[in-house]
């Protein structure tokens, strides 16, 4: 008895393959570059207002901006920083990390960071990874029952015809 073949799956006009074929990598790789943008920009603003923060409080420590530098970081990099580290070896090491990081890892954290509410959804997700788990939100919009794409935070989204050349800016504003 013949076995039946699989009909091919496609998101964004690409097909899904395992192994990735090379639309797949540049596929994610432009997603990535987009999450990475909005990290970078998180990280810099919480570092530029702790470092306002802690010059207007006489060194003191602790603020909200700084609490949301750690946690990027922390994301990212899997530990926390104690008291003894400084803002600027925190900034250093994030921006070090997110320039290194893997693309599957870069797809988790992410989910985890738009569940915090620390950075924006994004249009389209990566391609051959699974949902992000517990505790992390879809940072894409979501596909409905009928095979329509639909986004939690914007529902209509204008000129969105569903591939990435299609696209200038991958990122939903809130």
């Amino acid at each position: 008895m013949a076995r039946k073949k699989k009909a091919p799956i496609y998101r964004y006009g690409i097909e899904i393959t395992k192994p990735h074929s090379k639309e797949m990598y540049a596929h994610n790789d432009a997603i990535a570059l987009e999450m990475k943008r909005n990290i970078l920009s998180e990280i810099h603003k919480a570092y530029s207002k702790a470092k306002q923060d802690w010059s207007y409080n006489d060194g003191s420590e602790g603020g909200p901006a700084e609490q949301k530098l750690r946690k990027i970081v922390q994301t990212l990099e899997g530990y926390s920083y104690g008291d003894g580290y400084d803002l600027d070896d925190i900034k250093d090491n994030g921006l070090n990390t997110l320039a290194n990081i893997a693309n599957w890892q870069l797809h988790e954290e992410y989910g985890y960071l738009c569940y915090e509410d620390i950075v924006p959804w994004i249009k389209m997700k990566m391609l051959g990874f699974d949902n992000p788990g517990k505790n992390q939100s879809l940072y894409w919009e979501e596909e409905d029952p009928n095979n329509e794409f639909v986004s939690p935070v914007v529902k209509d989204i204008p000129g969105f015809e569903g591939t990435l050349d299609q696209l200038n800016n991958l990122t939903i504003r809130k």
